[in-house]
C-alpha cells in the first residue's frame, strides 16, 4: 500500500501518477513499457498513466502521487491508503487500429472506445491517432454511431414536452451571437429551448462567453430544467450534461492536431443537442471562403448528411445556409457583443442589422416547427414578438433566474484602424479579424475585441474608421496594432 499524495499539476484531461523510482511497493526497474496503472482505494478504480520521480521531495518511496485530474477522479484525502496494479491496453484499442487500417467502426465499437475515454484508459496519443484516422476516412454511419456512442448515457429529458428545440451554427464566425436573441425570441413565444453551450477558450468569443456576461450559465441539470418549465428557456453550460466527460477530451485534443473538420463538429454538435434533450433542430451553415464550409457544394453535402443524421437519430433537423463571408455583427469579443445583442433587444435604431436579420431569420425558423404556424410565418411572428419588447422581457426573467453575471469593463487601450484608400469594402476576412482579436486578448479579458465599422459593401474614404481594437493589456494592445499593421483584414475596391 502507498499514501495518497496531489500533485498540483494539470495535464490537459490525462491522469497521471507518480512514484519515486525507490518505490517501497513496487520494483520500479522492472516497469517496462506498461505505464498504464489502475489505482484502487476509492469508490471506484481510477486509471492512469504512470511517471517514475527521482526526487524525494516530489514524492517519497512510500507515496502515490496523482496530477489534479487524477486526484479529483479519486475522490480521497491525501495520506489515505491506496495501491496500484499495472493494466494492459484497453481492448478497444484494436478497434482504433483497425481504424487506422481504414475500417468502418461499428456501433459496439464505438461504445467501446467512448466508455474506455470516459474512464481515462486513453492516452492523449491514443485519441490523436483515433481522431487522425476518423479524419482521414470517416462515413456518416460511423458519425451517426458515434453520436449514439456518445449520447448513451442518461440526458436531460422532457417528458411532458413533445417539441424541444434550439439553433447551431457550424464554424465559428467571428461576432455570430444570433442564439442569444434567438432563445429570448423562442421563450417569448412559448417554446422549450434549454441551450447548451461551452466556453471557447480558443477565441473569447461566443454564446457562452458573452451569456456569462449576463447571467451565470453554471446550472444544474435539475435547475435547467426548472428555469425551462418556468421561463421556457435558458442558456447553460453544457459541463452539466454525462457527453461532457468525453467530448470535452476529445474537444481538447482535436483544437492540439488543429483539425478543421465539419463532419466531427457535426458530430459534438448532435451529441451536444441530443443530451439536452433537443427533439428539433435549425442548424445554421455559413458558407464562406474562410469558413468551416467553404462551398455551396460542401453546404449541400453537409445539409444532406444533417438530414441523414437526424433520420436515424430521432432529431428533426432544418439545415439553413446562409452567407458566412464575414463577420456578422459589429462587436468580436464577450462585452463588445453583449452590446450588439442589448440593442437588438431594446430595438435600438444603431442595432447592427445584418445580426438583427439573421436572428429573425433563424428564430422564424424554429417558431414554424409548432404545427400552429404555417410556413413563411415565422419570421413575421418572430419580429413581432422582438419588436413589442415581449423578447427583452423574457430575457430579464431568464437572466434574473439564472443569477449574476461577470463584471466586466471595456478595454481602455482603443486604436482606430484606418482605410488606408478610397473604394467600396470588397471583403472582410473572417480569419484575419479573428487573430486581430485573439492579440487584443479577447480570450483572457472580456472586455478586450474588435467593433466593426464598416462591413462588405460599405462606401469609405481614405482615413475612415474600418473598426476599432479595445485591449487591456499593453502587450496584447501593441501586439494587435503590429499585426493590424501588416494585414487589416479589409479588401477596399
Amino acid at each position: 500500500m502507498l499514501l495518497l499524495k496531489r500533485l498540483p499539476v494539470h495535464s490537459f484531461n490525462e491522469n497521471i501518477a507518480y512514484v519515486n523510482r525507490e518505490c517501497t511497493a513496487y520494483k520500479v526497474d522492472d516497469i517496462c513499457d506498461v505505464t498504464r496503472v489502475e489505482i484502487h482505494g476509492g469508490s471506484s478504480p481510477v486509471y492512469a498513466f504512470l511517471n517514475v520521480v527521482d526526487d524525494n521531495r516530489l514524492v517519497k518511496p512510500g507515496e502515490l502521487a496523482l496530477n489534479m485530474e487524477a486526484f479529483r477522479a479519486m475522490a480521497l484525502p491525501e495520506g489515505a491508503r491506496v495501491s496500484m496494479v499495472l493494466t494492459e491496453a484497453p481492448q478497444s484499442l484494436s478497434a482504433v487500429h483497425k481504424k487506422i487500417r481504414g475500417g468502418v467502426l461499428t456501433l459496439n465499437e464505438y461504445l467501446s472506445i467512448v466508455n474506455d475515454i470516459r474512464m481515462r484508459k486513453y492516452a492523449n496519443m491514443d485519441i490523436a491517432a483515433l481522431l487522425t484516422a476518423c479524419h482521414s476516412f470517416f462515413t456518416p454511419t460511423e458519425a451517426v454511431n458515434l453520436v449514439k456512442a456518445l449520447t448513451a448515457e442518461k440526458n436531460l429529458y422532457w417528458d411532458e414536452e413533445d417539441i424541444v428545440v434550439d439553433t447551431y451554427s457550424l464554424g465559428n464566425i467571428p461576432g455570430n451571437n444570433t442564439d442569444i436573441i434567438v432563445m429570448a425570441i423562442v421563450a417569448a413565444y412559448g417554446l422549450p429551448i434549454p441551450k447548451a453551450v461551452s466556453f471557447n477558450s480558443g477565441t473569447g468569443y461566443g454564446v457562452a462567453n458573452t451569456m456569462a456576461i449576463f447571467a451565470d450559465i453554471n446550472q444544474t441539470a435539475v435547475e435547467v430544467q426548472k428555469i425551462v418549465k418556468e421561463n421556457r428557456g435558458v442558456i447553460f453550460n453544457y459541463d452539466v450534461l454525462p457527453v461532457f466527460k468525453t467530448l470535452s477530451v476529445l474537444q481538447e485534443v482535436s483544437r492540439y492536431l488543429n483539425f478543421g473538420d465539419e463532419m466531427f463538429a457535426i458530430v459534438e454538435m448532435l451529441a451536444e443537442k441530443i443530451s439536452a434533450g433537443v427533439t428539433h433542430l435549425v442548424v445554421d451553415i455559413p458558407v464562406g471562403v474562410k469558413s468551416l464550409v467553404k462551398t455551396a457544394q460542401q453546404a449541400v453535402f453537409v445539409r444532406k448528411f444533417l438530414e441523414y443524421a437526424g433520420d436515424l437519430l430521432g432529431i428533426h433537423i432544418d439545415a439553413v445556409v446562409t452567407d458566412g463571408r464575414e463577420p456578422v455583427g459589429a462587436g468580436i469579443g464577450a462585452m463588445l457583443e453583449a452590446r450588439d445583442v442589448m440593442q437588438i433587444l431594446h430595438g435600438k435604431e444603431n442595432a447592427p442589422k445584418d445580426l438583427r436579420e439573421k436572428a429573425l431569420f433563424l428564430a422564424g425558423r424554429v417558431l414554424e416547427f409548432d404545427p400552429k404556424l404555417r410556413g413563411g410565418q415565422g419570421y413575421n411572428a418572430a419580429k413581432e414578438i422582438l419588436s413589442s419588447g415581449r423578447a427583452l422581457e423574457a430575457f430579464n426573467r431568464i437572466t434574473t433566474v439564472q443569477g449574476a453575471g461577470r463584471q466586466v469593463d471595456l478595454g481602455v487601450l482603443t486604436r482606430d484602424v484606418l482605410a488606408l484608400n478610397s473604394g467600396r469594402v470588397t471583403a472582410v476576412d473572417n480569419q484575419v479579424i479573428a487573430k486581430i482579436s485573439l492579440l487584443a486578448g479577447v480570450a483572457q479579458y472580456p472586455g478586450s475585441g474588435l467593433y466593426l465599422m464598416k462591413k462588405t459593401g460599405d462606401k469609405v474614404t481614405k482615413g475612415d474608421v474600418l473598426y476599432r481594437i479595445y485591449a487591456h493589456d499593453a502587450g496584447d494592445f501593441s501586439t494587435a496594432n503590429s499585426f493590424a499593421e501588416g494585414d487589416n483584414g479589409y479588401e477596399i475596391g
